[in-house]
C-alpha cells in the first residue's frame, strides 16, 4: 500500500469516528462530547436549525432530554478526499431511533437519512467543519415493547450508562 493510501485510509478510520463520536453525544445526551465533534466555526444546516455547534449542541440536548431513548445507528459511510487532502466529503446514511411520549402513549419515532458533510484537518486534526442532514422517510408508530416489561436486562441510560463506567465494567 503506497504512503498516500495509507494515509487516506488512516483519515477514514478517524472521520468514521468523529460520526461515531457524534451518535453517542445525541444517545447519551453528552453536550460536550457532541459539540467536540466540530471545529468551533463550524456550521450544522438541518433545515429547521441552521447554526453554530454550541447552539446545535444545546438545541440537541433541550430537543432529546423529554424522550424515554434515542438510538441511532450510521449505515453507509461515503468519505471522498478533495485533492487538498485536508479536507474530505461524507454522505453518511443513518437511522434514527426515538422512543417518546405523544399525547400519553409511547411511541417510537423512527426517521432515515443521511448527514451530507465536509470535513477539515487543522493541525493534523479531523473535525466536521460543516454538516447538513438530509431525512429520507420517517415512521411514527405506538411502540410495542413487551419485551422490555418481563425481563431484567441491561437497559440503556442517557450519562448514566454503562458505556461510562469501563472501570466497573467486564469484572465480576
Amino acid at each position: 500500500m503506497n504512503d498516500k493510501k495509507l494515509e487516506r485510509h488512516i483519515a477514514k478510520s478517524e472521520i468514521y469516528e468523529l460520526v461515531c463520536m457524534y451518535m453517542r453525544g445525541l444517545d447519551r445526551l453528552d453536550g460536550p462530547l457532541l459539540k467536540s465533534v466540530f471545529h468551533e466555526d463550524a456550521y450544522c444546516d438541518y433545515g429547521f436549525v441552521k447554526t453554530d455547534p454550541d447552539t446545535f449542541s444545546k438545541f440537541c440536548m433541550d430537543a432529546l432530554k423529554e424522550h424515554i431513548a434515542n438510538h441511532h445507528m450510521i449505515g453507509n459511510s461515503l468519505i471522498e478526499f478533495d485533492e487538498s487532502e485536508d479536507m474530505a466529503f461524507g454522505e453518511i446514511y443513518f437511522n434514527a431511533y426515538h422512543k417518546t411520549i405523544v399525547e400519553g402513549v409511547n411511541t417510537d419515532v423512527i426517521i432515515a437519512g443521511r448527514y451530507l458533510d465536509r470535513y477539515e484537518r487543522r493541525n493534523g486534526i479531523w473535525k466536521i467543519a460543516y454538516r447538513s442532514e438530509v431525512n429520507d422517510w420517517s415512521k411514527t408508530e405506538p411502540t410495542n415493547d413487551p419485551y422490555f416489561n418481563d425481563s431484567d436486562c441491561h437497559r440503556g441510560g442517557r450519562q448514566d450508562d454503562p458505556v461510562y463506567k469501563r472501570n466497573k465494567m467486564y469484572r465480576p
